[in-house]
């Protein structure tokens, strides 16, 4: 990966599951320019303790997908040119329906950016049923254990830590 900031033009980047290099799934365009996307871990208090809102992966693999990156954070790619915080809060919107502005946590010098959000308990959560096709609030151990593959779980324990939501 090219040094400064960005992906040379004939540098991989993460794989983003899209037909092309720099494509989404479904072959929307990806940003060049990192951070290539971003996490935000949502957390609400529950009466039994913290509770980590979790997405099923809909596509490629339908509601029998497991494995890496089957259960996410709300997640999603920066278009070519849209601004970090605007891409946040696409994918919040595009995923949950909320419009809403979470808290960065990482975004410089990295591939992929990291938001945090806390919301009371009871907020009501509505997935797309393209991308996702169900979620979940989990227990912290839970969550850890879904959230692959490894810098996946990294960014979620990052998110916890620095915002107290353990």
């Amino acid at each position: 990966m090219a040094h400064g900031g960005e992906v040379g033009e004939n540098e991989p980047m993460a794989d983003s599951g899209g037909p092309r290099e720099f494509t989404t799934w479904d072959g929307e365009p990806v940003s060049r320019e990192r951070p290539h996307g971003a996490t935000t871990v949502v957390a609400s208090r529950a009466p039994e303790g913290w509770r980590y809102l979790l997405l099923h992966r809909a596509h490629h693999g339908g509601p029998a997908r497991e494995g890496d990156w089957a259960w996410t954070p709300p997640t999603g790619s920066r278009k070519p040119g849209e601004d970090l915080t605007a891409c946040v809060a696409r994918e919040l919107r595009e995923e949950i329906g909320w419009s809403v502005s979470p808290r960065p946590v990482v975004t410089g010098d990295v591939d992929w950016a990291v938001f945090a959000l806390e919301v009371p308990w009871g907020t009501e959560v509505v997935v797309d049923g393209e991308e996702h096709d169900r979620f979940e609030w989990a227990s912290f151990a839970e969550a850890q254990r879904r959230c692959r593959p490894a810098e996946l779980a990294a960014s979620f324990l990052t998110a916890c830590e620095a915002s107290g939501f353990r």
